[in-house]
């Protein structure tokens, strides 16, 4: 796995091992990327279920001011700071340790843009879905989900295919 582009472009990061383990590919995360377009400069970025970190760094590479990490997974969090030390982005960064719905609950914050990439097969897609509506922690949530998976989205949200992948949009 690398950065697609930016500053560290082509710079490799570690990766989670596993067959639990469903990394975002580099088509994705370019489309992701190229979705988002050139509004990145000086973003703050909220990175959920953030496996190995590799979304919330590339938009950090393209120019985000910041990125919080929210992950609950130990071997997950180890990966993340490792590629935070290898970019030497430490103080760009902040990871939390915490189930992202915990974190949501207490959190004030309001982010430019929120990247999510939860576990398949399981609920946690729709109910980010039903927590952003709620109360919004982000200008933008940016979620990647298994296609055809029943998500409640309102007419607002965009959503793109990529093969079994889908991209869906929302705006506060």
């Amino acid at each position: 796995m690398r950065i697609i582009s930016g500053r560290w472009k082509s710079r490799r990061l570690c990766s989670l091992k596993g067959t639990t383990v469903r990394p975002t590919t580099d088509r994705v995360r370019e489309a992701w990327m190229s979705a988002i377009g050139l509004r990145m400069d000086e973003m703050t970025v909220l990175d959920l279920f953030s496996g190995s970190g590799a979304l919330g760094l590339e938009v950090l590479s393209r120019g985000a001011s910041s990125v919080v990490f929210v992950e609950h997974g130990r071997r997950a969090l180890q990966v993340i700071r490792a590629n935070i030390d290898v970019l030497g982005a430490q103080a760009e960064c902040a990871v939390i340790e915490d189930d992202v719905f915990r974190y949501l609950g207490g959190n004030r914050d309001v982010f430019d843009v929120a990247l999510a990439d939860p576990p398949y097969r399981t609920k946690a897609s729709a109910r980010l879905v039903s927590c952003f509506l709620e109360k919004p922690f982000a200008r933008q949530l940016w979620l990647e989900h298994r296609w055809g998976e029943d998500i409640d989205t309102p007419d607002v949200a965009r959503t793109r295919r990529y093969g079994d992948t889908a991209l869906t949009t929302l705006t506060a």
